[in-house]
């Protein structure tokens, strides 16, 4: 990856988190192009989705002849406010620097480390001589997606976090081990991702959080924790293996990144880069879509667990069981969770879900990687108020559709510069296009199952718009407006790669954009939308090209990459990133933005995380004056014996650490609180 990063986004992390996906060739290789050009060239109904196809583009055509927003005008609902949490911006901080920095008035300290013991009989966490065993009984390593949910008397509380990957060369040292050392490295990194459930408590509301070493719902998942399949395309024969001939029950769960809380209290994960811990014959054109290959993988358990090493008959299916959105119920230890065919396989950053004013339950989720779409799930059945058990089933059955945007500027006003066009913003409308209804596939030539299984096949052929790779997906629950972070796409519009379009505008974006959805009607399950860009990402001072809804660019923080987004209780988006702006480099931070009246667009950083760290899961609890971040990888640029962090425990006099014991990053869940 080295020359394909700017700023502070690091080669390891490209290498660890997704195999080095930006230098591989791209996965999408469809025809897809820019709506408007569909249009003028009448696309073919081999492409389109057969029947069905002529009334989906009819009616697309029929939206853009009607009025759309303007991306600089306030949208409807709340007005402006500030929200509870009053602060005052931090300044960028510099790359180099390891530290975690807070506004003036807040402190912070973290809550759960990765190591730290778990349950009653958990061994306390011991740097130099870790051991599979009591991983799979400690708190995971890269903490990513978080929720904090908490009890009417906020006295106790109950955390979920996932746990995305590993970063060996921090954890060991570079010396080659015996291969009994090896195995058992691999199986540490093996029980050290997957998910935590944690208690909490406290001594009042507003006070920070303390967690409960062996509480009664304290639990670990791990690759040996079983999941059931649900949906349609559980049973497939698409996902039967040797190990599991009936094809409804799976072991484990990987690359789980962000997520979301559920209305009926449950909590997703998505399973996001699972392809690059398998090996398989890489020739299919499904292995090429999702960019599985035949090199040995970084993690190397193909060698002792037959299932990573899919080149066999009886393995073959076993990649076919993760890029899945999983289903926890974190108050029940003993619940099997669930992956949910339903809402399709492929590189789910999380999904977030509300309630349409029907009742059914809606799903969005984005595909994180270049030129990927984004999707949304209607539920077949309805919401059903104080009955979980009901509502754990919605996610399991429904219709499954992926997005298609169409801009209103003239072509030549969408430049690849990312200069605002004439009418003073980047909006449009667009159409949910059907993949899986009433239970049947839209697809042509595709049964359900395969839908479901190769949705990005799916979405091909549908003709849904190339993104700059959608990462958290967030309805805001002030106004219903959804909110898309397209993280950053250095491939848009170069090397013959898709063309620029309004919804995607800068050539070789680099910094990353922000996409509000508008469902038509204020119906969730609607199949139209309108659109606009909240902003261009990057930093007005190094002279990036930037748009911020017409707040003035040298009025905001600099912001580069958005990935997880959260919302405080005013309705103001919560932006965390993952690759701050480029130049001399700045750390990542968490960052709010205002989304209405004279507020639109201005950009506040709030906190910046440790050196080589990334910013995840943001959790806003502003009525109580606290913040929680998962802070993944810091220090990951370093080595073992030559760490270039010691987050979160640092030395309080700033001396160099010591102890009398080896020391090193720790990924932690931090409270920030006055």
């Amino acid at each position: 990856m080295l020359g394909h990063t700017r700023g502070k986004r690091s080669a390891v992390t490209c290498a660890l988190k997704c195999d080095n996906a930006c230098s591989k060739a791209v996965c999408n290789t469809s025809a897809n192009s820019y709506f408007r050009d569909i249009v003028s060239a009448e696309f073919s109904r081999r492409t389109a989705l057969g029947a069905g196809a002529a009334g989906v583009l009819g009616a697309a055509v029929l939206a853009l002849s009607g009025p759309a927003t303007t991306a600089a005008a306030a949208p409807p609902g709340r007005g402006p406010k500030a929200g509870r949490l009053a602060f005052t911006p931090i300044a960028p901080v510099d790359a180099a620097v390891d530290s975690f920095d807070v506004p003036a008035g807040y402190d912070w300290e973290p809550l759960l480390r990765w190591g730290d013991p778990l349950f009653a009989d958990s061994p306390e966490f011991n740097f130099g001589a870790q051991n599979a065993a009591a991983q799979a009984r400690q708190f995971g390593y890269n903490n990513d997606y978080l929720e904090i949910l908490r009890q009417p008397n906020g006295k106790k509380g109950l955390l979920v976090c996932n746990h995305e990957y590993v970063n060996p060369e921090i954890m060991f040292p570079a010396a080659p081990a015996s291969a009994a050392e090896e195995l058992e490295r691999r199986n540490i990194f093996r029980n050290a991702v997957g998910m935590s459930v944690v208690e909490l408590e406290r001594s009042n509301r507003g006070k920070p959080w303390s967690y409960v070493r062996g509480a009664k719902l304290n639990r670990r998942i791990t690759l040996d924790t079983v999941f059931e399949l649900t949906g349609p395309a559980a049973g497939s024969d698409l996902l039967k293996t040797a190990a599991d001939p009936q094809g409804r029950y799976v072991s484990g769960t990987l690359g789980n990144c962000a997520g979301g809380s559920t209305p009926w209290g449950t909590v997703l994960s998505g399973e996001e880069n699972f392809n690059g811990f398998f090996r398989t014959d890489g020739t299919s054109a499904e292995d090429k879509r999702y960019g599985l290959g035949s090199e040995a993988t970084a993690m190397g358990w193909e060698q002792e667990d037959p299932r990573f090493d899919a080149r066999t008959p009886e393995t073959r299916n076993e990649p076919n069981r993760f890029g899945y959105i999983v289903e926890l119920d974190p108050e029940d230890p003993e619940s099997v969770p669930r992956k949910h065919t339903s809402l399709g396989r492929f590189k789910h950053e999380g999904a977030n879900v509300i309630i349409a004013r029907n009742g059914r339950a809606v799903a969005y989720s984005g595909d994180d990687e270049r030129f990927d779409y984004l999707y949304k799930f209607v539920s077949k059945n309805k919401y059903r108020k104080n009955d979980k058990r009901h509502n754990m089933t919605l996610l399991s059955e429904g219709d499954l559709y992926v997005a298609r945007f169409a801009g209103n500027s003239p072509e030549s006003e969408i430049d690849g510069t990312g200069a605002v066009p004439s009418d003073g913003g980047f909006d449009g409308r667009g159409t949910w296009l059907p993949l899986v209804v009433r239970g049947k596939s839209a697809v042509a030539g595709m049964s359900v199952e395969e839908v479901l299984v190769y949705t990005r096949l799916a979405a091909d052929k549908a003709g849904a718009t190339k993104m700059d790779r959608c990462e958290d997906v967030e309805p805001n629950p002030a106004t219903g407006h959804v909110y898309v972070a397209c993280t950053n796409n250095s491939n848009r519009g170069v090397d013959g790669k898709a063309p620029v379009d309004e919804a995607n505008p800068r050539r070789e974006n680099r910094d990353g954009h922000i996409v509000e959805i508008i469902e038509a009607r204020d119906d969730a399950t609607a199949t139209d939308f309108r659109w606009n860009l909240l902003m261009l990402c990057g930093d007005p001072a190094q002279g990036d090209v930037t748009y911020f809804s017409g707040y003035p660019r040298d009025k905001v923080s600099p912001i580069s990459c958005p990935d997880n987004l959260a919302f405080d209780s005013a309705g103001n988006l919560w932006i965390s990133t993952d690759g701050a702006p480029s130049g001399i480099g700045y750390n990542d931070g968490l960052f709010k933005v205002g989304l209405s009246g004279r507020e639109r667009g201005r950009v506040e950083q709030f906190l910046s995380v440790p050196r080589d760290g990334e910013t995840c899961g943001p959790v806003i609890h502003d009525e109580e004056s606290m913040v929680f971040v998962a802070v993944q990888h810091p220090g990951e640029d370093g080595s073992y014996g030559a760490h270039t962090s010691y987050f979160p425990d640092y030395v309080p006099d700033g001396g160099t650490p010591g102890r009398g014991e080896v020391r090193a990053p720790r990924p932690s869940v931090v409270q920030v609180f006055t």
